[in-house]
Protein backbone atom coordinates (compact mmCIF):
# COMPACT_ATOMS: atom_id res chain seq x y z
CA UNK A 1 0.00 0.00 0.00
CA UNK A 2 1.57 3.49 -0.76
CA UNK A 3 -0.43 5.38 1.97
CA UNK A 4 1.31 5.59 5.24
CA UNK A 5 -1.80 5.62 6.98
CA UNK A 6 -3.72 2.63 5.68
CA UNK A 7 -2.90 -0.18 7.95
CA UNK A 8 -3.11 -3.62 5.99
CA UNK A 9 -5.29 -5.32 8.47
CA UNK A 10 -8.02 -4.07 10.50
CA UNK A 11 -10.12 -5.49 13.48
CA UNK A 12 -13.29 -3.56 14.13
CA UNK A 13 -15.71 -4.36 16.39
CA UNK A 14 -18.99 -2.65 17.10
CA UNK A 15 -22.22 -3.76 20.05
CA UNK A 16 -26.01 -4.22 19.28
CA UNK A 17 -28.39 -5.19 21.56
CA UNK A 18 -29.47 -8.50 21.25
CA UNK A 19 -28.58 -11.62 18.90
CA UNK A 20 -30.54 -11.14 15.94
CA UNK A 21 -29.15 -7.84 15.27
CA UNK A 22 -25.74 -8.87 15.65
CA UNK A 23 -26.28 -11.73 13.73
CA UNK A 24 -28.05 -9.83 11.04
CA UNK A 25 -25.10 -7.12 11.30
CA UNK A 26 -22.51 -9.78 11.00
CA UNK A 27 -24.60 -11.31 7.44
CA UNK A 28 -24.54 -7.91 6.21
CA UNK A 29 -20.86 -6.90 6.25
CA UNK A 30 -19.93 -10.43 4.87
CA UNK A 31 -22.54 -10.02 1.75
CA UNK A 32 -21.00 -6.36 1.36
CA UNK A 33 -17.45 -7.74 1.00
CA UNK A 34 -16.57 -4.60 3.37
CA UNK A 35 -15.22 -7.33 6.17
CA UNK A 36 -13.85 -11.09 5.70
CA UNK A 37 -15.27 -12.36 8.35
CA UNK A 38 -17.23 -11.32 11.63
CA UNK A 39 -17.54 -13.27 15.21
CA UNK A 40 -20.68 -12.36 17.12
CA UNK A 41 -20.26 -12.72 21.21
CA UNK A 42 -22.80 -12.37 24.00
CA UNK A 43 -24.20 -11.46 25.97
CA UNK A 44 -22.41 -9.04 27.05
CA UNK A 45 -22.64 -6.64 30.07
CA UNK A 46 -21.92 -2.62 29.09
CA UNK A 47 -21.64 0.18 31.13
CA UNK A 48 -21.76 3.67 29.63
CA UNK A 49 -22.85 6.89 29.93
CA UNK A 50 -25.64 8.24 27.86
CA UNK A 51 -27.89 11.53 28.01
CA UNK A 52 -25.95 12.02 31.20
CA UNK A 53 -27.34 8.76 32.97
CA UNK A 54 -25.24 5.85 33.31
CA UNK A 55 -26.89 2.92 32.15
CA UNK A 56 -25.92 -0.96 31.92
CA UNK A 57 -26.94 -3.03 29.75
CA UNK A 58 -26.67 -6.58 28.02
CA UNK A 59 -25.14 -6.03 24.40
CA UNK A 60 -24.05 -8.71 22.09
CA UNK A 61 -19.89 -7.75 20.42
CA UNK A 62 -19.54 -8.51 16.96
CA UNK A 63 -15.93 -8.38 15.87
CA UNK A 64 -15.02 -7.98 11.97
CA UNK A 65 -11.42 -8.92 10.27
CA UNK A 66 -10.92 -6.94 7.25
CA UNK A 67 -8.52 -4.82 4.99
CA UNK A 68 -7.53 -1.58 5.84
CA UNK A 69 -8.31 0.10 2.77
CA UNK A 70 -11.49 -0.97 3.38
CA UNK A 71 -12.10 0.67 6.69
CA UNK A 72 -13.92 3.57 4.88
CA UNK A 73 -16.55 1.22 3.64
CA UNK A 74 -17.19 -0.69 6.32
CA UNK A 75 -17.62 2.08 8.65
CA UNK A 76 -19.93 3.59 6.36
CA UNK A 77 -22.19 0.62 5.80
CA UNK A 78 -21.56 0.44 9.75
CA UNK A 79 -23.38 3.68 10.28
CA UNK A 80 -26.08 3.08 7.34
CA UNK A 81 -26.99 -0.36 8.97
CA UNK A 82 -26.75 -0.16 12.46
CA UNK A 83 -29.59 0.08 15.00
CA UNK A 84 -27.77 2.45 17.56
CA UNK A 85 -28.11 6.71 17.54
CA UNK A 86 -24.16 6.41 17.89
CA UNK A 87 -22.53 3.07 17.16
CA UNK A 88 -19.59 2.16 18.56
CA UNK A 89 -17.31 1.53 15.37
CA UNK A 90 -14.00 0.96 16.85
CA UNK A 91 -10.88 -0.15 14.59
CA UNK A 92 -7.38 -1.87 15.49
CA UNK A 93 -4.60 -2.76 13.45
CA UNK A 94 -3.74 -6.43 13.00
CA UNK A 95 0.47 -6.12 13.68
CA UNK A 96 1.05 -9.78 12.38
CA UNK A 97 -0.20 -13.17 12.56
CA UNK A 98 -0.82 -15.72 10.07
CA UNK A 99 0.15 -14.80 6.33
CA UNK A 100 -1.95 -17.35 4.54
CA UNK A 101 -5.36 -16.06 6.71
CA UNK A 102 -4.05 -12.10 6.30
CA UNK A 103 -4.34 -12.39 2.35
CA UNK A 104 -7.46 -14.24 2.27
CA UNK A 105 -9.20 -11.03 4.48
CA UNK A 106 -7.83 -9.11 1.73
CA UNK A 107 -8.84 -10.91 -1.30
CA UNK A 108 -11.88 -11.38 0.54
CA UNK A 109 -13.08 -8.01 1.07
CA UNK A 110 -12.52 -6.85 -2.61
CA UNK A 111 -15.23 -5.48 -4.76
CA UNK A 112 -16.97 -7.57 -7.16
CA UNK A 113 -16.57 -6.57 -10.66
Amino acid sequence: MTDQNVTEHMRVETTVADRDSAERLARSVIEARVAACAQVTGPITSFYRWEEEVHNDQEWLVVMKGAGDRLDALTTHLLAVHPYDVPEIIATPIEGGNPEYLRWVVEETRPTE
